[in-house]
């Protein structure tokens, strides 16, 4: 392994928007994460906890881990684009990116039983020929994939056609020049609000009308409950989407947000770093069963609260996350320098 004299992604490269979405799906991911990694206790009805139960599997479930799929996608497609750009071999770095994911998160899954990245990987490399395949043909394929899966509640195998409609969002540039795009978001908000409202209003109608437990099996009604919350997911997704990219068109929302695009660079060490930081709770403070619903969302505002700022001062020393140097070593089999120049004073 030699020192690499590849350069760090430029910012001009960066598509700066995906680092705030992929911040915004941190955020929702571990609201869920923690309930079975801690046990959290099931609420008593009537109560606070009970309310934020529902909340969460109206609002978050289903919601956030389908964006972080798709996401994966896009990410996808832009690494091997980049890569074959600069005269690289984008498909065989591809190989050796996703088998570092997936050795990862092979560790990561002895611990979170419910992780994503050995899921992403093994799709990715399922997905790996589709890459050539014209745009409009990942698009209808990933939609009538979606359309099926969604019917019938499949949330694992919804990750396939998640990805590859990433996949033909890269090949359509959807994240690109989105300031010459913004009646058409503002139109697809519309009708994605309305759906949206719609397929809530539905699944809220058929919440248990009680706390529900969901680690080991449920009854009749809240499997038809969770499995409404899942066929809406996708269509809530894209809503929450077009709203945060509406609202970063404005430089305010931008600089109000920026805390958010940098825990979005570094979605991979963040993403691993909430399974530790939970479990380190879990231990310390013994809440292992003894957590209730509302006390597991301070958990995770504590955890916000020391992840988000650690991201925006590392980055202001280094290039890359951690893990996401690391992964970049593994790709490439060289060392891209980790630490920025800092300017000397004349």
């Amino acid at each position: 392994m030699e020192v690499s004299l590849l350069k760090p992604t430029e910012r001009t490269e960066r598509i700066e928007i995906l680092d705030y979405l992929r911040g915004f799906a941190l955020l929702g991911i571990i609201l869920v994460n923690i309930l079975p990694l801690l046990s959290v206790k099931l609420p008593e009805q009537g109560t606070g906890d009970a309310s934020y139960q529902r909340f969460l599997f109206l609002f978050v479930e289903g919601r956030f881990y389908t964006l972080f799929s798709f996401l994966f996608g896009v990410g996808f497609f832009l690494f091997i684009s980049r890569a074959n750009a600069k005269g690289k071999n984008g498909y065989f770095l591809f190989l050796r990116r996703v088998a570092a994911l997936f050795i990862l998160g092979w560790f990561h899954v002895k611990f979170h039983p419910g992780e994503a990245l050995t899921v992403y990987a093994i799709t990715g490399l399922l997905l790996l020929p589709f890459y050539k395949l014209k745009k409009e043909h990942n698009l209808a394929l990933g939609l009538i994939l979606l359309i099926a899966l969604s019917i019938m509640a499949s949330k694992l195998f919804m990750v396939v056609p998640l990805m590859l409609l990433g996949i033909a969002a890269g090949q359509y540039r959807l994240f690109e020049g989105v300031a010459g795009k913004v009646k058409k978001v503002v139109i697809c908000i519309a009708l994605l609000l309305i759906v949206s409202i719609t397929g809530l209003i539905y699944q809220y109608q058929h919440a248990p009308s009680y706390p529900f437990g969901f680690y080991n099996g449920v009854d009749e009604t809240t499997y038809q409950f969770l499995s409404i919350g899942i066929m809406i997911g996708p269509l809530v997704t894209a809503l929450y989407v077009g709203v945060l990219i509406l609202l970063l068109q404005f430089q305010i929302v931008q600089k109000l947000l920026s805390p958010l695009k940098s825990y979005g660079r570094m979605a991979l060490t963040n993403y691993i770093f909430q399974t530790v930081f939970i479990y380190v709770a879990g231990y310390v403070f013994n809440l292992f069963e003894s957590l209730t619903y509302l006390q597991s969302l301070f958990v995770c505002v504590t955890i916000y609260s020391i992840q988000i700022p650690f991201s925006m001062i590392w980055l202001r020393f280094f290039h890359f996350g951690p893990l996401e140097w690391i992964w970049r070593v593994v790709t490439y089999l060289e060392v891209p320098p980790l630490r920025k120049r800092v300017k000397g004073v004349h």
